[in-house]
């Protein structure tokens, strides 16, 4: 930003980078050098009871570098991209009113960016819309309005399942005050062209419940920064020994006592989180255990891969390569907010 807008914005850091990465151990060493407080920016962590599929802070960890926004929903509930910006500008305002600087890190990148630049602004609800076509359900049946929905946006009928009613006439009644599918606008969102593959739109598109008005940039100086290894396959063998520690910390148990709740199944977003997707199907006798660890595996590197297909879009992004806390520090003394807060530590 410009010095007049850095002069005019109090700071925030934004720590991102794809799973297994090193973030976590990052952010917290950058606490003990500058007066910051953490904001998860983690879809799977807001959720209570999945701590070890989502590689959730210790609770030791927690109590040297508390995290905000982790264990705020039960996984039967749905969070979006909109509730996710409510939170964390409270919290981000909280923090800045301490004189203390906001340090989000976490590799959901649809949060990053609804945060950074606003939400995509689809249109709004329309009642005598929505009225007609819940008269269209009634009379024609709602496998009709799916399949209105197949032929004009595959792409969104895909992803919606046919009961979900809710999601189903949303994107119907777009469609119909449009013109345009409701894909499109997720596309826009995502940085995506169309005839670009889909599958980067589709694990963001449960976040998409696009009744915010927010438009407007982040009203902070942000610091940016993207950690990455730059060789592949470190990261790979990164993901590979995560997953396979998070089988001896009990994942498996963990996903027992969720399947055990009886309220929760494979369409909810929190069990579309990688690893709990796989390890419920192998819970379900669907699958061998080396065919669950393969999958499991596999599903993690393509996450990492589509988040580090978002970042290398990314702009005004300075890349780590590892764990460099002094580049971090270097860039930060060279914009000036090393100094400032130096001495409030």
């Amino acid at each position: 930003m410009a010095g007049e807008q850095q002069a005019a914005f109090p700071p925030a850091i934004f720590l991102m980078g794809p799973t297994a990465s090193g973030k976590t151990d990052l952010a917290m060493a950058l606490c003990e050098h500058l007066p910051c407080e953490i904001i998860s920016v983690d879809s799977a962590m807001i959720y209570r009871g999945m701590d070890i599929g989502t590689a959730k802070p210790t609770a030791e960890e927690l109590a040297k570098a508390p995290h905000r926004l982790i264990d705020i929903c039960d996984p039967a509930d749905i969070y979006s991209a909109a509730d996710f910006v409510r939170d964390a500008l409270a919290e981000m305002a909280e923090i800045t009113e301490r004189g203390r600087i906001p340090l989000l890190v976490g590799g959901t990148m649809m949060y990053f960016k609804a945060l950074l630049n606003g939400m995509s602004n689809l249109p709004s609800a329309d009642p005598e819309l929505r009225a007609q076509i819940e008269k269209d359900a009634e009379e024609q049946g709602w496998q009709a309005l799916y399949e209105e929905l197949v032929a004009k946006d595959p792409v969104a009928a895909e992803i919606i399942h046919p009961n979900n009613r809710q999601r189903l006439m949303r994107a119907i009644e777009v469609i119909r005050l449009t013109g345009q599918p409701i894909s499109s606008f997720w596309q826009a969102s995502s940085g995506n062209s169309a005839d670009e593959k889909t599958s980067d739109i589709k694990d963001y598109t449960y976040f998409t419940k696009w009744q915010a008005d927010e438009s407007a940039d982040l009203p902070y100086t942000v610091f940016q920064f993207a950690l990455a290894p730059t060789d592949r396959k470190v990261l790979h063998e990164r993901i590979r020994m995560r997953f396979l520690a998070m089988q001896d910390a009990g994942f498996l148990d963990e996903v027992r006592q969720l399947m055990g709740r009886g309220d929760l199944n494979l369409d909810m977003p929190s069990m579309r989180c990688v690893g709990y997707r796989q390890a419920w199907e192998y819970l379900s006798g669907e699958c061998d255990h080396e065919t669950y660890l393969n999958k499991g595996m596999a599903a993690t590197r393509q996450l990492a891969k589509r988040q580090l297909t978002w970042l290398r879009k990314w702009p005004d992004v300075q890349w780590l390569d590892s764990n460099n806390l002094q580049m971090v520090l270097e860039t930060l003394k060279k914009s000036g907010l090393h100094t400032t807060f130096n001495s409030a530590n």
